[in-house]
């Protein structure tokens, strides 16, 4: 008997993820829920994180790299006096510190972590190490030195200072640990931390507060959440769109470069639409579009 591959669903299902599941399980269960031939997300969120997980669909898939690069912000508590295996709560205590620092330290300290910064990413992270992933590697107990890696920060903000803990927001671009700021701003101060609560609030176009409630993922409940699958073109909002002749778009959908009568910066990224809907991601070339990614819709 041929194996059913599931259904043909194009577009994106926002999940306000719960603390305890992780993203990869978020995926298997939309997945599962809406019977989906395919489906990946746009950024792992770590277990104990909440927040906004972007799970695209079909043809959307093709879009995730776009949603990953963007902007992302988030709402976190560091907890002073304690650095962590894990650099957050569910880590062992490796390091205690008495110092405890004012509202104005903390203030006057996060200029440091904006802009254009490095970032060593935590142990018990998903990056690879020799072909391996750092948290199987830390969970055998192996020492690692992980090289620090580039981060755009756009912003660090206070926003609410207690006597052991603090509430930040952050927003920044791809590659982020959340972790690693609570880790290196605590040794920083002199008072060591770690993350005690985080939150996703928003990625790129998509918000938590607009996400789908995880319990509510069921096979019972596949036409509700069809009904809250967003278009594909939503995790393009961040792209100039083009629009193609009819002419261009054959072409286009060809694998070739087609005709736009709209126009971008030379060598732009942008995506191209016609009148049946997106056709594709590619560069503008004055007057053409070479694609990259093809939607087949």
């Amino acid at each position: 008997m041929a194996r059913k591959k599931g259904r043909d669903i194009s577009g994106w299902l926002i999940v306000d993820k719960p603390a305890g599941v992780n993203s990869t399980a978020v995926v298997a269960k939309v997945r599962w829920a809406l019977d989906a031939k395919k489906a990946g997300h746009a950024g792992t969120l770590d277990p104990d994180a909440t927040g906004v997980l972007a799970v695209a669909l079909g043809e959307a898939t093709k879009t995730v790299p776009i949603v990953t690069d963007a902007l992302k912000c988030y709402d976190f508590t560091v907890n002073w006096g304690a650095e962590t295996t894990t650099d957050d709560a569910s880590g062992q205590v490796v390091r205690q510190s008495e110092t405890r620092p004012t509202a104005a330290e903390v203030e006057a300290a996060l200029a440091g972590f904006t802009g254009d910064i490095m970032q060593v990413p935590p142990a018990f992270s998903a990056v690879k190490v020799e072909g391996e992933r750092a948290y199987d590697l830390a969970r055998e107990g192996v020492e690692m030195d992980l090289v620090a890696r580039p981060l755009w920060v756009e912003s660090l903000l206070l926003l609410e200072a207690g006597e052991s803990s603090a509430r930040l927001e952050m927003v920044c671009g791809k590659g982020g640990y959340v972790r690693s700021i609570a880790r290196d701003l605590g040794r920083k101060l002199g008072c060591l931390g770690h993350v005690a609560h985080l939150r996703r609030t928003w990625s790129g176009p998509f918000e938590a507060e607009n996400g789908v409630a995880f319990d509510r993922i069921d096979r019972d409940a596949q036409a509700w959440l069809d009904g809250q699958i967003l278009p594909l073109e939503t995790g393009l909002a961040d792209l100039p769109m083009l629009r193609a002749t009819p002419e261009g778009a054959v072409r286009i959908r060809n694998g070739n470069p087609g005709e736009v009568t709209t126009g971008a910066e030379w060598g732009e990224l942008v995506w191209v639409s016609d009148a049946t809907g997106p056709v594709c991601i590619g560069r503008y070339q004055g007057g053409m579009v070479q694609p990259e990614r093809v939607f087949n819709l």
